[in-house]
């Protein structure tokens, strides 16, 4: 499929893909959703501990960026998993610049690390922050009561409803740990339902720029 580097809202990039008219990240600001949904929503609730954290979509690698930057300022130690089917190239990824827009310099190595680690096998990206890429579908995700957090950021449902079902929901529930908190950028009837199916208890938030509304679930 045809891909192309966009600049969005807030003057970040995100890889918008044709055939489908759907981003990567938000249009109305990759990096303003990333902070709003996923660490303002997510991150924000733990302080001063050990974390694990898996996200659905690695994608960029913005998500993940965000939270090594964030880890050691909360003093947290994070091991994060990031499973991703279909991997960015290293063009793309360049293109982006997530260094320069997130004024990280300094943290330049590490974003590149990020990209370039061997995939399924951890590595300690820094002395806050570990690194685990898993390359395949996430309905082949088997993890039980391991994670205390989870960024699900698939692609929309419109173009990839398959998956924003029970299936993969009843995945990400028996995968938290209990206490544990899954948080997305969508709010669409249809994805709650399938999350409360379930087991989860979900609340809706206020989203990001140009979404009224996200969702948390809580196990």
């Amino acid at each position: 499929m045809e891909r192309e580097i966009i600049t969005t809202g807030d003057g970040s990039k995100t890889i918008h893909i044709k055939d489908w008219d759907e981003q990567y990240h938000s249009k109305h600001g990759a990096v303003q959703e990333a902070y709003h949904v996923f660490i303002k929503n997510g991150l924000d609730l733990y302080r001063d501990q050990e974390l694990r954290i898996l996200e659905i979509g690695f994608g960029t690698g913005l998500n993940a960026f965000i939270t090594l930057l964030e880890a050691e300022a909360r003093k947290l130690t994070v091991s994060y998993t990031g499973v991703e089917a279909y991997p960015v190239s290293e063009v793309e990824i360049r293109e982006l610049d997530y260094v320069k827009k997130l004024d990280a310099t300094p943290r330049s190595r590490e974003f590149e690390l990020l990209h370039s680690v061997p995939w399924n096998e951890e590595v300690e990206i820094n002395n806050c922050f570990s690194l685990t890429k898993e390359k395949k579908f996430f309905d082949q995700i088997e993890n039980t009561n391991d994670f205390d957090l989870i960024y699900f950021d698939a692609f929309g449902a419109r173009v990839q409803p398959e998956l924003w079902t029970v299936q993969i929901f009843d995945k990400m529930y028996k995968s938290l740990k209990q206490g544990g908190v899954l948080v997305t950028y969508s709010a669409k009837g249809s994805v709650r339902r399938a999350m409360q199916e379930v087991g989860f208890v979900v609340e809706r938030l206020p989203g990001p720029p140009g979404k009224r509304e996200m969702l948390r679930a809580c196990k």
